[in-house]
Formats: structure tokens, C-alpha cells, sequence
């Protein structure tokens, strides 16, 4: 298996990558500045589901085909951007009904519909399917065979750090959110602002990474 030293060199690096905001935290950020604590950690469990997709993927060799093909990495990040502005546009035009929902007059989504939601955003994030594809192996010690469940337990490893790092920045976007609860006006000022948020996340990701 994995020795503790390429584990611990594996976690750091995870971590490095993770602290710094990106696709997912900001989506989460988003989320709960919208909806709330339970939407942004429902969201945290959705995107881990879908990275360790993404581990699993590389485990059984399809990480490398998506990492070489640019014409497959570009379909993959396109339609993630696209999703992320479709559901940054919903929050803005459903800002007003934020403070019934907030009090409990008002529908709530759904908690699956916010996992599937989570999960489809964590299972197109370009940064964490380069990191998977092309950092990931490298950890790997061959020589000790069961590569695949080297894999398996190094994404295992990178998803439980997500899962701390993101949970805490969901939890910190809700208790600001919580802040301005009082007012219907700057709840859905704040509920318009996570929603331009995920409109601008999904734009720079569709305008940002592989050129080649």
C-alpha cells in the first residue's frame, strides 16, 4: 500500500490546492449565502461525492484519457461553467422569495436536488480533474502493486480535507448570511449576490485553463 511519507507528502499537497478557493468552495460559498447552513453542507457532500467520481475515473484509467484529450477536457469544463451560470441565474431570479423560504413560509428545495446539484459541479471541476489525472499517479507506488486501491485511498485522503476546508467555508458564508436575516431586502441582496457569484465562477472557468 501507499507508505506514510507519499501519503503525508499526497495530503499536503491536497491541502495546498484545496485552501485556495476554487470552483467548489465558491459554489458552496454561493449556496449557502443563498440558501443556507443545510444547502451548503448537503453541497459539500454532493461535490465530494462527485470528485472521488473523478478518483475513481482515474483509478480505472479514464482520468488520463480526459486529461490528453483536449476536446473532452473542453466539453467537460464548457458544460460545468454552463450549469454553474444556469443555477447562478435561478438565485438571482428567485432572490426575492429568499426571506419566505428562510422562515419557513415559503418552498424549500429539496435536499436530493441540492446534492445532485453539488455533485454535478463537483464532477466537472477542471482543477480537481487535472489534479487527479495528472498529480495523483505520481504518489502511486507501483513497486507495492494494488494500484488501484493506492488510488482509491489517495483520493480517499484528498476528499476528507475537501470535506473539513469546505464545511468550513459554507458554514462561515451561512453565519454571515444568518447577519442579514432580518431584512427581506438585504437577504435578497445577499441571495442576489451568491447567485452573481456562480454566474461569474462559471464564466472564468469557461474563459480560463487548457488552450492546447
Amino acid at each position: 500500500m501507499v507508505s506514510t511519507d507519499r501519503l503525508l507528502a499526497f495530503a499536503a499537497m491536497s491541502f495546498l490546492l484545496i485552501v485556495v478557493p476554487g470552483p467548489s468552495v465558491l459554489f458552496v460559498v454561493g449556496r449557502a449565502l443563498a440558501q443556507g447552513r443545510r444547502a451548503a453542507l448537503t453541497t459539500v457532500v454532493g461535490n465530494t461525492l462527485g470528485a472521488y467520481v473523478l478518483v475513481v475515473a482515474v483509478a480505472l484509467g479514464v482520468g488520463a484519457v480526459v486529461e490528453r484529450s483536449v476536446v473532452v477536457f473542453m466539453t467537460l469544463k464548457l458544460v460545468g461553467a454552463a450549469y454553474l451560470v444556469y443555477l447562478g441565474v435561478r438565485a438571482v431570479r428567485q432572490r426575492g422569495s429568499l426571506h419566505a423560504a428562510f422562515t419557513g413560509d415559503g418552498p424549500a428545495q429539496s435536499g436530493l436536488r441540492t446534492l445532485g446539484e453539488g455533485f454535478a459541479v463537483g464532477v466537472a471541476n477542471p482543477k480537481t480533474i487535472v489534479f487527479f489525472a495528472a498529480v495523483l499517479p505520481q504518489f502511486v507506488d507501483r513497486g507495492q502493486g494494488h494500484v488501484m486501491a493506492q488510488m482509491l485511498l489517495l483520493g480517499l485522503v484528498f476528499n476528507l480535507i475537501a470535506v473539513a476546508s469546505d464545511s468550513v467555508w459554507g458554514l462561515g458564508a451561512a453565519a454571515a448570511r444568518n447577519w442579514f436575516a432580518g431584512s427581506p431586502r438585504r437577504l435578497a441582496l445577499v441571495g442576489g449576490a451568491g447567485g452573481v457569484t456562480m454566474i461569474g465562477l462559471g464564466v472564468t472557468i469557461a474563459a480560463t485553463g487548457r488552450k492546447d
